[in-house]
């Protein structure tokens, strides 16, 4: 169990394009109203890892270019999210806006070919942690439902906090920017790993 815990915090807390996300959410919009996209991601990865478990990961990656649509649609959504961070303004100019929601965070975990990677990792590296599939399943979704959901809050918390000392619109739109070049770069080991 501690290395599958050590695993799921490795995992979950190191940078990549749902920790952008929530990190941007938590600048914008505070940590509060982030809450649902956090739990979005966390629910997402979640399911992934039990359906890694229960083999549809294997099952789905080994039809042809399944895998490869996967990593476009992945790539679609976090280049389309980079370009909506890059380009948003301070939250006195974006409460209209709003935050992401739930499914925008599961979405974004279930066409994220590195999410399915880790998932995959994880339920092939700890198959013998468990008396089977369901309850590898049950270990694995809820060890990273814990984990990301505690990942994502640190993130956003860190964004809230960056939001709170912002105060020049300028800062705004280096903050959403760099961000955004996050995102954009935890697309580029989709594509140089899986080719």
């Amino acid at each position: 169990m501690l290395a599958v815990l050590l695993f799921v915090i490795v995992a979950t807390v190191s940078p990549g394009g749902a920790t952008a996300l929530a990190t941007a959410s938590g600048a914008r919009f505070g940590v509060r109203r982030s809450l649902p996209l956090v739990l979005g991601i966390a629910v997402g990865l979640a399911s992934l890892a039990v359906a890694a478990s229960l083999g549809l990961a294997g099952v789905l990656f080994r039809v042809p270019h399944v895998e490869l649509v996967v990593r476009v649609l992945g790539t679609a959504y976090l280049l389309r999210l980079a370009w909506q961070t890059a380009h948003g303004d301070a939250p006195r100019e974006a409460e209209l806006a709003g935050p992401r929601r739930f499914r925008a965070g599961v979405l974004l975990l279930w066409l994220n070919p590195k999410g399915w990677a880790m998932t995959l990792s994880a339920a092939g590296a700890f198959a013998g942690a468990a008396d089977g599939p369901v309850r590898l399943a049950a270990l694995l979704g809820a060890t990273f439902l814990a984990g990301a959901t505690v990942s994502q809050l640190l993130w956003c918390t860190l964004g809230g906090a960056l939001g709170r000392v912002l105060t020049r619109p300028w800062q705004w739109r280096t903050l959403n920017v760099a961000l955004a070049v996050l995102l954009v770069a935890s697309v580029v080991p989709l594509w140089v790993e899986g080719s």
